[in-house]
């Protein structure tokens, strides 16, 4: 705080009677808790929320490149690529239900016949940007082909084909097991020789819950270690010297025992990680084996066995990870290889908010749903809205809470919901991805119908300023009646946004006091005699002195752009 005191900046804050010393706690005040992690997934995309369309809330399973394509040019001529709508998304659906002969996803043979680069080539050839889709499970929602455990393959057939946006949802996800295998002896060995260094469960060193015991009817000496499961327990083995540099395939002698899967990560030297699946047993035999290849350096090496996985959380957080460290492998890989500029990938986690991904979301991809889909009706989107406001300390530029794809235009929405709903995902620094039926804006003589009420909404530009400011803060619920809310949002120059939110029956008249909102630590907004005001929606400028109120209809909000008089 001193330095900004002294700094130039300093000096223009007190020559224009702000106080240094209160903005600095402000500033740090409004920090988001994760943006210092040294963990943070960083591609450089999402630096300010990701805008765009997807398929899925309006056309569900009923899309072919036709209209992807279609959807794509309605974007550009509608004007809404120029208010920063960049990303085409495909949804479920676009795949066969059958992967190639290399073991490749594929688009649908039927409905999107030219493949999905093909596809690519053409969206980006209007300026934009196409996302592709599958599940962390076994099957897509839809039961198609996905991506778990085929994380490395997809992430380089997705880069392969360009794509810059990638949904990954939870169907059918299977959770990583919180039991582990129990290890009798390690063996190292080098392909295509017989004789390697092998390591004995009694010379590990233990740490945790891990234990050292006896099973007579076990091959060698008959010892394992134990306890290595749910992050309890741990075995090293330090300075073990390897004659040269290379993989080697490392085989675990195992203590078989339960019918429950077990999971295990091998980590070399502090740095590399592997892991593996031992299946439950139902062998008759006492003792087993499961091996992988590894890479080691010559000389001496260091070897951990634990499984860190203790719940539902732990092993969705791991599954994400590993997805957004292969997108990041892929697409730089692919650069290389074809001497081109990389396409980072914007990597959203769809996980539905049930293992609180706003925790660790931002150690995996750019955006992370907060909670099950929305629906065409206000009270989906109230609920979502009232989920994810309290998630204020989570959302940053780079990483951001979604509280799903936009419903604006789509079922029986009034024009004040649609409004309002706009409203909140711009206040919520939320990522503005629309799901209605963009060609609606395009008239049969190909112009635009700037009389459309939905067109209107969803390419105000100040509203989307709000969205897009390069802060990054997440808006607050600074006062509520249950009904009526108050949301703030600290902008650039430190301006702010202020929201009044009705969302009862009938109308309501509701107000702030500005030196209550100026006192809270985080809404960087001086002091003042008068404050300069723009609705929004209304499209009009006003002065105010020491209160802001306005009559607000149900179902509805009043959205203001506030500035200090200089």
């Amino acid at each position: 705080m001193a330095d900004l005191k002294n700094s130039p900046l300093g000096v223009f804050l007190r020559k224009n009677k702000i106080c240094p010393i209160c903005t600095a706690k402000k500033l740090a005040a409004s920090t988001q808790i994760h943006l210092n992690g040294a963990d943070k997934f960083s591609n450089g995309t999402a630096l300010t929320p990701p805008m765009g369309w997807a398929s899925w809330n309006l056309f569900r399973n009923r899309i072919n490149e036709t209209l992807i394509e279609d959807i794509a040019k309605a974007m550009r001529d509608s004007g809404l690529a120029d208010c920063g709508y960049t990303y085409v998304n495909v949804d479920d659906c676009w795949m066969s239900s059958t992967r190639d002969a290399n073991g490749r996803l594929q688009g649908d043979l039927a409905t999107f016949p030219s493949g999905i680069k093909a596809l690519v080539e053409k969206v980006n050839a209007l300026g934009l940007k196409l996302g592709i889709y599958t599940s962390n499970g076994t099957l897509t929602c839809e039961d198609l082909p996905s991506s778990l455990y085929h994380e490395r393959t997809d992430a380089e057939t997705f880069a392969e084909w360009g794509v810059e946006y990638f949904k990954y949802d939870f169907c059918h996800n299977i959770p990583i097991p919180t039991n582990a295998p129990e290890i009798s002896t390690v063996t190292l060995t080098k392909p295509g020789t017989s004789e390697g260094i092998t390591l004995y469960a009694e010379d590990a060193e233990l740490r945790g819950n891990a234990m050292l015991l006896t099973d007579p009817k076990m091959a060698d000496t008959g010892r394992y270690v134990t306890g290595l499961e749910a992050g309890g327990g741990s075995m090293y083995f330090s300075n073990i010297d390897i004659p040269e540099d290379g993989n080697y395939a490392l085989t675990l002698g195992l203590h078989k025992a339960g019918l429950k899967d077990k999971y295990l990560e091998i980590v070399i030297n502090d740095t590399n990680v592997y892991s593996l699946i031992e299946p439950g047993t139902k062998g008759f035999s006492h003792d087993g084996r499961n091996q992988i290849t590894v890479t080691l350096k010559k000389g001496l090496n260091s070897f951990k066995f634990h499984n860190p996985v203790a719940s539902r959380m732990d092993s969705a957080a791991k599954q994400y990870r590993n997805m957004g460290k292969e997108l990041q492998r892929a697409t730089k890989l692919v650069a290389e290889k074809e001497g081109r500029e990389e396409k980072p990938i914007c990597f959203s986690i769809c996980e539905w908010g049930w293992n609180k991904p706003w925790i660790w979301g931002h150690t995996a991809g750019n955006l992370w749903r907060t909670t099950p889909d929305i629906k065409p009706n206000w009270i989906s989107i109230i609920g979502i809205y009232e989920a994810t406001v309290r998630l204020y300390k989570h959302a940053g530029p780079g990483n951001w809470n979604d509280p799903d794809m936009l419903e604006v235009g789509n079922g029986n929405l009034t024009d004040d919901e649609n409004k309002a709903h706009f409203s909140l995902w711009c206040m919520l620094a939320a990522p503005l991805i629309l799901g209605n039926d963009l060609r609606q804006f395009i008239l049969p003589d190909g112009s635009i119908d700037k009389d459309n009420k939905v067109l209107k909404i969803v390419s105000n530009k100040a509203a989307i300023a709000i969205n897009q400011d390069k802060l990054g803060i997440q808006c607050r619920k600074v006062k509520t009646n249950g009904l009526c809310d108050v949301l703030v949002k600290p902008l650039e120059n430190n301006e702010i946004a202020i929201c009044f939110l009705n969302k009862g029956p009938i109308e309501m008249e509701i107000s702030c006091n500005m030196q209550d909102i100026v006192k809270e630590s985080f809404a960087i907004l001086p002091r003042s005699y008068k404050y300069e005001v723009y609705d929004i929606w209304d499209d009009k400028e006003f002065e105010i002195r020491d209160s802001l109120s306005s009559k607000v209809a149900p179902h509805s909000v009043k959205l203001y752009r506030i500035k200090a008089d200089d």
